[in-house]
């Protein structure tokens, strides 16, 4: 009976600790209707920004939709990018990645990244 035990617990810490999966998809979105065009040498770009959102779930439960960890990503990034005046967010993109040991754990996180451009006309 020990034998079975130890080598059921032993499958089962082999099974744990093996290796488990990621992913990562790359997309490009626009947060409004406003188009910017930068064919000319009117702006300055001044750095990048980014807001990152994830969430854990454990046995398929937690967490929000993934629509609205896209959501939470844009929303830090816009706070932390404190636009005013001629300044615009351009090239937005999001960056989805997966990983953890389905189905028992798995963790989303989502990153939201753009360029600040000030245009100077």
């Amino acid at each position: 009976m020990k034998k079975i035990l130890s080598l059921l617990s032993l499958s089962l810490a082999l099974t744990i600790a093996s290796c488990g999966g990621s992913a990562s998809i790359a997309g490009n979105t626009s947060m409004s209707q406003t188009s910017v065009e930068l064919s000319k040498k009117n702006f300055n770009i001044l750095g990048d920004i980014s807001g990152v959102s994830s969430n854990t779930y454990i046995l398929g439960f937690g967490g929000n939709a993934n629509r609205s960890l896209l959501e939470k990503a844009k929303s830090e990034m816009m706070k932390n990018a404190k636009l005013s005046g001629s300044k615009a967010l351009v090239n937005l993109t999001y960056d989805k990645h997966v990983n953890g040991f389905f189905p028992f754990y798995s963790k989303v996180t989502i990153t939201a990244s753009a360029n600040i451009v000030e245009f100077t006309e």
